[in-house]
């Protein structure tokens, strides 16, 4: 590893796209990191190498670009073997897939800005996951005795078995734009 590693602002036209980049990035997810800079600033350093190609970091420089930035925080990564420059584009993006979320922490979180009127818009996730996990809690009438209730928040549907009553309340929580199957009797 390189202990001279120092962040240095890099004009954006100067930075190059690592041609085989495998990672696409959609007009959504771009919109959402030009808001996340509006709101936060650039605080995530792109990383490049020794010419310029850019690592780790293509989407923030296209929401940079879509921002009028001209200059962006980059960290010259030097010390990588090109099949680790490689190897790391790739690990970069999929190592952060397997985290997870501490749903209740993130439903506590959530609902503590929401108390301090903060934008929740801003932090990337779908309106409808949102909805869904600061509204989890307000279910009423469901009945326990239902075989098990399992939740998940982020990336995959929500998932309930069980009875619910009214049927409102389920509409409420699973708004019916992300509902691939219901099974009612």
């Amino acid at each position: 590893m390189n202990e001279n590693n120092k962040i240095i602002m890099m004009q954006v036209a100067d930075l190059i796209p690592y041609a085989n980049n495998a990672r696409t990035h959609g007009e959504a997810q771009i919109d959402k990191l030009c808001a996340s800079i509006a709101e936060f600033g650039f605080v995530n350093p792109v990383l490049v190498d020794g010419q310029g190609v850019i690592i780790a970091g293509h989407g923030r420089v296209m929401a940079a670009k879509k921002s009028g930035l001209t200059a962006v925080p980059t960290l010259l990564v030097d010390h990588l073997t090109e099949a680790q420059k490689k190897a790391y584009i790739i690990a970069d993006n999929q190592l952060a897939l397997d985290a997870g979320w501490d749903e209740n922490l993130l439903k506590l979180e959530l609902q503590y800005l929401q108390e301090l009127d903060f934008d929740l818009s801003k932090l990337g996730f779908a309106e409808l996951e949102l909805d869904a996990g600061i509204k989890k809690d307000k279910l009423q009438n469901v009945d326990l005795s239902a075989p098990v209730m399992s939740w998940v928040l982020v990336g995959v549907p929500l998932v309930h078995f069980g009875k619910i009553q009214p049927m409102v309340d389920a509409i409420s929580i699973i708004p019916e734009t992300i509902v691939q199957t219901t099974c009612t009797d």
